[in-house]
């Protein structure tokens, strides 16, 4: 009997309708006549659920007793003896109760595949062993239940049940999948808009991965070489002249016609290092395909047309991007070209664009061979052991007197000439050549002591030495070379790789990498200097190493970087076969330079921008805000002073009050002003002790109305890491905004729960809530939202509340509250060694 198939309902979150799905399958599978069983599911007391089971058959569980209490599990002895065609087994990664047959499900899911069983089960991405450390950052939770990533990729079938965050949030507020009295806690904690989106996207990407191995796979047994264009695959190829930001902004406007296409550069290097790139065009270039979304890849092959084939073929590409031909009319008799060439060869399956460009036809350099720097001292002992070494070697077999004979005599010359190939390269060797053959025929060929060769077969044999020597020379030196040039081509890989790197992770360091440079090459100091023109003396942009030159002119080593920009170099001069990777890294300077300048221009104009808008707002706040509370105070004291009038002691009591009113809404209104001045200038300093959430949040609560707040803060959460005056005033200004936007008689519910490492205080009103594109705005400087009333504050309570909140490491957010309304959830970091585990998903949270 065969094994069974495995087919597998895959979901991005609990309640999203994997069983549903897999339920409505068997009952198409029953209709067909297929002999199909409910070995376990769980419908979780969902109602729709619950009805998909009727008329489908029913394997009844095994029940085992653990701890004093019975809980049921797969019966997997039944259903091997039903034996029926189909097997239905939800949540697939439940670990089964201790005493069970199996530690987890998916194994006894294998004994009944092993049976020839084929079984339809269901899993969450978040149970994907794989994926344990991702879920936890993003939800806070961490999954106890897992299933190993190769049991669900061996699956024959998995099939994506997708649901979007909004419409699995009103499946629930509607109670389709959770009880009433779970509903809040699961919309606030797990199931919040973020975590479903990310959790979603997991399941997409995951689910995507998957379905390209079965295509490779595919293609790979059906030998399948041809492209198939499932998804637009665009490869540039690049030769690191200047034609190739045109080539990539064409790709990047060829892509954008196509949803989901992708733009892959490709450099292609010969295997002997021989190259004419310009190293600072290619890390321009490389710069501009991440800017458009594309990815660069570099790649060796003497044969650049096949190699670029076969890269892109690789890759299952369906466009090559290639630049006319930079060559003159008389350099075509070295061939086609590139273009000509892999358009000629690249088959139906790829389609080959040629682009022209301002180069076409002005000529291209002939790469310049770099040959093996062996060294001053391998150069000389090279030409001592060629030249000296078979002098000597001629004393010792002249002072013999019965010598080793000719033919030995010249095996021991050419081993003397394979030596000194080994140590000082061809010249050497080639000299030792004609030493040897010299000393041979004077000292040891018949007649000796002259150059006259009296038998044929010595001058054939003196002959045949130089020959084999000045080859064997020759393959020597060839293999000497190819392997400095191997190590060589390394280091600088390893080089390029860092420079790449650093591009990717936006490191804007500019000492670090000049630190780099200065390491590398050994100097004693390196200075990147510039100049606004070409008369204006040169500025030092930055430096490394004791006493770094003014002047490229002053440099041992300076490369250029545009007209007015060089990095110079001090300690020793270097050879031309470094300049290339020393050009790679005077253009990476030129771009951290230039990041840090824009960085810093753009944050010294958002500063200067927000500093404009708080004063104009400012403005409007004194002119209006300000001088409201004003009003009324200065009324009330005329009214108090004036002689005309004889007010009562309740009349007097009135005004007193409404003064006290005014000077409070002053006191707080140029409090909130202070702590946002405060924050601008950063200024603010906590200081951070731990402490209990009860100790704090009840004190912020005097300013609002008595019975106006619902507090929930449980007594076994952890300590917080804060500032607890801070933290007072987040609270206060918080509950005090809901406050007022709730409707009359709505109490406003103030509860805390632990999340990891988190802590979170989630501020609940009933309100008419927030549009999600207002969110962030409300936490503007001088923002009311809707129709708040004139002099009822500045608008600087929730912006000064996230201030504080930042300051303190933690983050002030805005969520809408199930049924209506606005939740504000701040997030603070739970003192270090004191936080508990994250709270448990709620109950048939794995369905």
């Amino acid at each position: 009997m065969g094994r069974g198939t495995l087919r597998i309902y895959l979901g991005a979150a609990p309640g999203v309708g994997k069983t549903y799905a897999m339920l409505s399958e068997a009952h198409r599978r029953v209709e067909r006549g297929t002999d199909c069983v409910v070995a376990l599911v769980e419908h979780h007391d969902r109602p729709r659920t619950e009805v998909m089971l009727h008329c489908l058959e029913q394997v009844p569980r095994t029940e085992i007793t653990y701890r004093s209490a019975v809980y049921t599990e797969m019966d997997v002895d039944a259903v091997l003896e039903r034996a029926p065609a189909v097997a239905l087994v939800d949540e697939l990664a439940h670990t089964n109760v201790p005493g069970s047959r199996n530690a987890k499900r998916w194994q006894d899911v294998e004994e009944l595949l092993k049976a020839g069983i084929d079984v339809i089960s269901t899993v969450n991405i978040q149970h994907l062993e794989s994926l344990g450390d991702v879920v936890e950052s993003i939800t806070g939770v961490r999954q106890q239940e897992t299933v190993p990533d190769e049991v669900v990729r061996r699956a024959d079938q998995i099939e994506l049940v997708d649901m979007s965050p909004q419409a699995l949030r009103r499946r629930m507020a509607h109670g389709n999948i959770y009880q009433p009295d779970k509903l809040d806690a699961a919309l606030s904690n797990y199931f919040r808009p973020g975590n479903l989106t990310a959790l979603r996207e997991l399941a997409l990407l995951w689910t995507a991965d998957r379905v390209d191995e079965y295509l490779q796979q595919y293609r790979g047994e059906h030998n399948i070489r041809t492209t198939w264009q499932a998804r637009e695959r665009i490869v540039v190829g690049l030769t690191g002249g200047p034609e190739g930001r045109t080539l990539i902004r064409r790709a990047s406007r060829m892509a954008a016609k196509g949803s989901g296409s992708e733009i892959l550069a490709v450099y292609i290097a010969r295997s002997d290092g021989l190259t004419s790139a310009s190293p600072k065009e290619l890390a321009v270039q490389r710069t501009l395909v991440e800017d458009v979304g594309g990815t660069f890849h570099h790649v060796i092959g003497d044969d650049i047309p096949a190699a670029l084939l076969e890269f892109a073929r690789g890759v299952n590409a369906t466009q090559i991007v290639l630049g006319s031909s930079r060559r003159k009319t008389w350099q075509y008799i070295y061939g086609p070209g590139v273009g000509a060439t892999v358009a000629r060869e690249s088959g139906p399956d790829l389609d080959v664009h040629i682009v022209t460009h301002e180069e076409v036809a002005k000529g291209r350099g002939l790469p310049i061979a770099r040959g093996a720097r062996l060294g001053r001292a391998r150069i000389i002992w090279g030409w001592l052991v060629g030249v000296v070494g078979s002098v000597l070697l001629s004393l010792l077999l002249r002072s013999l007197e019965n010598g080793p004979g000719l033919a030995n005599d010249v095996l021991l010359f050419l081993f003397l000439t394979v030596a000194a190939a080994l140590l000082g390269g061809l010249r050497p060797a080639l000299a030792s050549a004609a030493v040897g053959v010299m000393l041979l025929n004077y000292w040891f060929t018949p007649p000796t002591h002259t150059l006259t060769v009296q038998d044929p077969e010595n001058f054939v044999a003196i002959v045949i030495f130089f020959a084999v020597a000045v080859a064997v020379s020759s393959v020597v030196d060839l293999a000497a070379r190819r392997t400095h040039q191997a190590a060589r081509l390394r280091a600088e890989s390893e080089i390029l790789s860092f420079l790449a790197g650093s591009v990717l992770r936006g490191e804007t360091a500019l000492d670090a990498l000049l630190e780099r440079v200065r390491e590398t090459f050994a100097m004693e100091s390196v200075a990147l200097l510039e100049r606004t023109s070409d008369v204006d003396p040169w500025t030092c942009a930055g430096s490394v190493g004791p006493a770094p030159v003014a002047r490229p002119d002053d440099a041992d080593v300076d490369m250029p970087v545009g007209d007015n920009m060089a990095l110079a170099l001090s300690g020793r001069v270097l050879p031309a076969e470094d300049r290339r990777v020393l050009g790679a890294f005077a253009a990476q300077a030129a771009v951290v330079l230039d990041r840090q300048r824009l960085v810093s221009e753009a944050d010294r104009a958002r500063r200067l921008a927000e500093g404009n808008r708080i004063r104009t707002a400012l403005l409007a706040a004194v002119s209006h805000d300000l001088r409201t509370p004003l009003a009324g105070i200065k009324a009330a004291v005329s009214s108090l002073r004036s002689d005309d009038v004889a007010w009562s002691p309740e009349d007097e009591a009135e005004l007193l009050e409404g003064i006290e009113d005014g000077a409070d809404r002053l006191d707080h209104l140029v409090g909130n002003l202070l702590d946002m001045s405060r924050l601008q200038t950063g200024t603010v300093t906590p200081l951070i002790r731990e402490i209990d959430l009860d100790e704090v949040v009840p004190m912020a609560l005097g300013g609002v109305p008595e019975g106006s707040v619902d507090l929930d803060i449980p007594e076994t959460l952890p300590m917080v890491a804060v500032d607890p005056g801070l933290l007072e005033r987040v609270v206060a200004n918080v509950v005090e905004n809901a406050v007022k936007y709730s409707p009359g008689g709505e109490r406003i519910v103030v509860a805390a729960s632990a999340l990891g490492e988190r802590v979170e205080l989630r501020v609940v009103d009933r309100g008419r809530g927030v549009p999600d594109e207002a969110k962030e705005r409300i936490f503007e400087p001088f923002q009311r939202y809707g129709d708040a009333p004139r002099g009822a504050g500045v608008g600087l309570g929730l912006a000064v509340s996230r201030g504080f909140a930042e300051a303190m490491g933690g983050t002030l957010d805005a969520e809408d509250t199930p049924g209506g309304g606005l939740t504000m959830v701040l997030t603070l970091t739970a003192a270090p060694g004191r936080a508990q585990a994250g709270a448990a998903l709620p109950a048939g949270a794995t369905s």
